[in-house]
């Protein structure tokens, strides 16, 4: 289960590392292309998960790698979940039903969850 949790939690981590770096130093215009639901959210709300997203990368990865709080790793990515719920909902509410990717990133997250309670 050790190595399900590292490619799962890697893969989801350097999702989460690479979108949430891109929400935190790009402008509104270089976000759109990608996220088109930046022009319904203030940039300090789009900034904000960014900086959420980076700081749970971070507590899916060095939690078990470190041993100091490891129950930090499974709580990062149950936050995940919850984001991913939340980003579900702004996407429909805005009419965009393209939904497949969120819903992705909400089942390997719910599949972390799992991983990294096995091992506390």
């Amino acid at each position: 289960m050790n190595v399900a949790y590292w490619i799962v939690a890697g893969l989801l981590a350097a999702f989460y590392l690479y979108a949430g770096a891109l929400k935190a130093v790009r402008s509104r215009d270089g976000l759109r292309p990608m996220m088109a639901w930046v022009d319904g959210m203030p940039m300090p709300a789009v900034r904000a998960i960014g900086a959420v997203e980076v700081l749970g990368a971070a507590g899916l990865v060095l939690p078990p790698l470190t041993g100091v709080a490891p129950w930090l790793a499974p709580a990062a990515a149950a936050g995940f979940v919850l984001l991913q719920i939340g980003a579900t909902g702004v996407h429909l509410r805005m009419g965009d039903r393209r939904v497949a990717l969120n819903l992705t990133l909400l089942a390997t997250a719910a599949v972390t969850v799992g991983l990294a309670t096995t091992w506390l």
